[in-house]
């Protein structure tokens, strides 16, 4: 019998586990949780079945994980894994890396419509945002009245804040309907006058914490709508820190539990103590200074002008006064001086600017004017003559009547045109031809 290629089971188990995670991988299951074991180690081993199969499943560093907290025995949840092989025990198992319960995903995607929806709307817009009151006396709270949530807030503030006012609002903050209930006490808060409250400078919206299904009150339109029309300043206070609502980007200001909110709102008693106490320093301190230079520039006075003479105390006055006088009357004088000298200069000098002798200077300018003009218009008449008569000898040297005179003759036709060519005449045409002594006509035969 021939030998047969067999392969190992550590290699079988290795082809199974290479073939799970590169052709299915990481994928959403959903099943209901059974068998859970938390180990302490802080990984968490269970199965998630349906009416036909189940899986193994482990969690390893669990707590860490998103949704670690819907992962209970009987819970029905969508699982985000990748499928393995442990190769040690012959099994298949799903690695969880986030679990959601069952409908999630569906309230994930209504959050982030509305999200979307009241974003473009402005409501998250920061200008819109309204400073909390600094020292406020009238808090407001929305919230259960048997909710821990409440008395956190009430601890809070009696400890940072016993001087406050707190008026609660209740209303149920979770379960169906919860929405409109915390609408209503919203609009309460804001317009306390008709049932003789107190009115809040701020008012805080909040609840303990819980899954995405217990906090969905907080994400209806109803509740994001009566945040941006209240007329104070709205904190919110829902969940955990790890948790965001719609009712978290409406508000004013976002605290990340009921508690923080009760710390944002109150100014801490011991913190004021403590600044009127570093106040009472510094203006004692400030007061002290004050007295102590105050004193001393009294007995710098006292030492200097308040403790001389009246004498004593104008001599040097008197002295700079009559200097003073002295320096004025010498440029009082000298001013007048200057003055008087520029008189006499004027006076000098009058003749060259009186009316008759400004005239008898334009007058002498004109005429003056008037002789180069005829000079120069007499120069140009005599040029001209001399020209022209040049342009007479050179006309008679080599004008017509020169050429006649050497016995040439023109003729011309009966319109006046010189004739060049005999072609240029016919028989019986009358010409004109002109020769020295006069002027011959001849008809062509």
């Amino acid at each position: 019998m021939s030998k047969v290629e067999a392969l190992s089971v550590t290699q079988l188990s290795r082809r199974i586990r290479n073939l799970l995670e590169i052709e299915i991988g990481e994928i959403w299951v959903e099943g209901e949780v059974s068998n859970l074991r938390k180990q302490s180690s802080g990984h968490w081993y269970f199965s998630l079945k349906d009416q036909s199969a189940q899986i193994s499943c482990a969690m390893f560093s669990a707590r860490r994980r998103q949704g670690a907290e819907v992962i209970e025995d009987g819970s029905k949840v969508q699982i985000f894994g990748e499928t393995s092989f442990y190769e040690a025990r012959g099994s298949t198992q799903l690695i969880v890396r986030k679990a959601q319960a069952v409908g999630v995903g569906d309230l994930q995607a209504r959050f982030e419509a509305l999200k979307r929806k009241l974003d473009q709307e402005g409501l998250f817009s920061a200008q819109r945002k309204r400073k909390l009151p600094f020292f406020p006396q009238v808090i407001g709270i929305v919230t259960s009245p048997t909710g821990a949530a409440l008395q956190d807030m009430q601890n809070v503030l009696s400890r940072r804040a016993p001087w406050l006012t707190v008026v609660v609002f209740p209303t149920a903050v979770q379960g169906k309907g919860a929405e409109r209930g915390i609408a209503r006490s919203i609009e309460r808060a804001g317009n306390t006058e008709e049932e003789g409250l107190p009115q809040p400078e701020v008012l805080i919206v909040a609840r303990g914490g819980g899954s995405l299904e217990d906090l969905w009150n907080f994400n209806e339109e109803i509740v994001a709508r009566a945040i941006e029309a209240s007329p104070i300043p709205v904190i919110s206070g829902v969940g955990h820190e790890i948790d965001f609502t719609i009712a978290d980007f409406v508000a004013d200001l976002r605290a990340p539990t009921p508690s923080a909110a009760a710390e944002l709102v109150a100014p801490d008693r011991g913190e004021l103590l403590k600044k009127l106490a570093d106040q009472k320093v510094r203006m004692t301190r400030l007061v002290h200074d004050r007295l102590q230079r105050s004193g001393e520039k009294l007995a710098y006075l006292e030492r200097g002008p308040l403790g001389q003479s009246a004498d004593r105390l104008l001599r040097e006055p008197m002295f700079r006064l009559d200097e003073a006088s002295g320096q004025f009357e010498r440029a009082v004088e000298e001013s007048l001086r200057a003055r008087e000298a520029r008189v006499a200069e004027f006076e000098a000098n009058w003749k060259y600017f009186h009316p008759l002798e400004m005239l008898k200077a334009r007058e002498a300018r004109l005429g003056r004017a008037r002789g180069e003009f005829l000079r120069v218009m007499e120069e140009s008449f005599v040029n001209r003559e001399d020209q022209i008569t040049r342009y007479e000898s050179l006309v008679k040297a080599y004008g017509p009547g020169k050429t006649l005179e050497r016995g040439f003759s023109i003729t011309f036709n009966e319109s006046g045109k010189i004739v060049n060519d005999p072609a240029e005449v016919s028989t019986g045409d009358q010409l004109e031809t002109m020769v020295h002594g006069g002027s011959i006509s001849s008809t062509v035969e």
